[in-house]
């Protein structure tokens, strides 16, 4: 029988136009530089292109307690802040204002993976990050322009909530096209710590210049998002087959198909360049896509509360009896997303190791209950409390939902039943994001009016979705544990055979 050689060099595809940087460093393209070589370039380059898109999402969070109203020590509202946010409606119009953008995110992100599947992914996401920086910066000019109207601030969120849109189900497709199901997991809870990197910088950032002025706070981080863009324009290969590389989908699907047949295996390597794009209504009936989107609707909801009313609640709820200043509730936000950083780390790990996605993640979604509980009564007793306490939370919270928008949707949008098309996986991602990123506009707007009646109100709204969001994995999970004990693959089940 013939053997196959998988690592022999193809034709790269003419349609696809190459990244300049690697025409004008010839050296970085094959044979000089390995496959190794341009996955690790991939999953780096588009690491810090998301990261970049969360840190100039950051900003509007951090500046939220010197654009809304405070509370002198006799309670009574204060004449400081920056109109139109400083009135007293300014916490409803600052949860207004991140529902414009979420929403528009949202809806974008449908539309983003629909295109994305169809036109080229490096291109898209540069257009992308440049509208993104731009109107970041935009935004912050409303401080030197003395811009007062709320309609401004609204428009600008809305359309930067579009261009936003446009990153993830990019990124997530190029990573799919590089990277196989092996150990996929642990590279996407790695890689997806990009999310929490980018709010780290981001709250740097932007807290570091808010003594200077709020506008400051955002024109730093878009133009970073800008440079950053730049970078991914003349880096970013998006599929291996661009440089003459075998995919790795088609690596896998050979394997399988010649242990069933090895002249259908070979037909089946051909036939994956024809496959059209798939349809959005189709994608939503493939196995698993609408219980992890619900899901992650609710856990989604969860997460973006945190990343845009944490820094206001530190600061409005002090910690040990003592009030936090601006820039020391926004530094000491982070610790949540350090927490994040580890948590997608073990989320995929854990979900490697017990090849169950779902059962991962509703066992970190229940663990988040009693998290937030401890955080939410005894977070304000002493900075350890509250760093140890947030660290865990952050961990927990962020967990599923990092596993969810990588590892998940990736699995998802290159499943069987659709026969290794990866021209599905960005529409997928798209979906399962999209379906999240309206749980995340609600989260931060209900979060805005609900505080007004106490934090606790808010605490258990996040608890109440948390639950909500366990609920909607439960039946895919325990498909996955009696598929796991009938394949007799967990050790316990080995145990109880004997």
């Amino acid at each position: 029988m013939k053997k196959i050689n998988h690592k022999k060099m193809l034709q790269p595809k003419e349609a696809q136009i190459l990244a300049p940087g690697l025409n004008f460093f010839p050296t970085l393209k094959p044979p000089t530089k390995t496959l190794s070589f341009h996955r690790t370039s991939a999953l780096v380059i588009t690491f810090f292109g998301y990261a970049s898109f969360h840190a100039s999402r950051k900003p509007s969070s951090i500046v939220k307690s010197v654009l809304g109203p405070s509370k002198s020590a006799q309670g009574s509202l204060e004449e400081t802040g920056w109109a139109p946010f400083n009135g007293q409606d300014g916490t409803h119009r600052l949860g207004e204002l991140d529902l414009a953008f979420l929403t528009s995110y949202a809806l974008g992100m449908y539309f983003a993976g629909h295109v994305g599947d169809r036109i080229d992914l490096r291109l898209f996401l540069v257009f992308g990050m440049m509208g993104s920086g731009l109107l970041t910066v935009v935004f912050g000019f409303g401080y030197w322009f003395r811009v007062h109207l709320l309609v401004y601030y609204i428009a600008v969120q809305i359309l930067c909530g579009l261009f936003q849109s446009i990153g993830w189900p990019c990124v997530v497709s190029v990573v799919g096209n590089w990277f196989g199901k092996e150990k996929r997991g642990l590279i996407m809870g790695l890689w997806n710590s990009h999310t929490s990197v980018g709010n780290i910088v981001g709250s740097v950032v932007a807290s570091a210049v808010l003594e200077f002025s709020w506008g400051w706070s955002f024109v730093l981080p878009g133009l970073l998002l800008i440079f950053v863009g730049v970078f991914v324009f003349m880096f970013l290969v998006v599929r291996p087959e661009d440089l003459g590389f075998e995919a790795p989908a088609k690596e896998v699907e050979m394997h399988e198909e010649k242990a069933e047949n090895e002249e259908v295996g070979l037909l089946g390597v051909e036939s994956s360049d024809s496959l059209e794009a798939i349809g959005f209504l189709q994608a939503w009936r493939l196995p698993g896509v609408a219980p992890f989107a619900f899901c992650l609707f609710f856990s989604k909801l969860v997460a973006y509360t945190f990343l845009y009313w944490l820094p206001f609640y530190l600061r409005h709820t002090g910690v040990a009896g003592k009030q936090l200043s601006h820039k020391t509730a926004g530094i000491l936000s982070i610790i949540f997303d350090f927490g994040g950083v580890l948590g997608g780390i073990l989320a995929g790990l854990i979900s490697d190791l017990i090849e169950a996605r779902a059962v991962t993640s509703v066992a970190f979604l229940l663990l988040s209950i009693p998290s937030l509980i401890l955080y939410r009564a005894y977070g304000n007793l002493s900075m350890v409390s509250n760093i140890t306490l947030m660290f865990l939370s952050g961990l927990l919270v962020n967990a599923p939902y990092s596993l969810i928008t990588t590892a998940v949707a990736a699995d998802l949008g290159t499943q069987d039943s659709i026969k290794g098309n990866s021209r599905a996986l960005a529409t997928v991602t798209a979906i399962i994001d999209g379906t999240g990123s309206v749980g995340a506009a609600l989260g931060p707007l209900l979060a805005g009016y609900i505080s007004t009646r106490g934090w606790n109100s808010v605490f258990l709204m996040l608890i109440g979705s948390i639950l909500l969001a366990a609920l909607l994995l439960i039946c895919v999970a325990k498909t996955e544990i009696q598929q796991k004990l009938n394949e007799g693959k967990w050790v316990w089940n080995s145990m109880t055979s004997q």
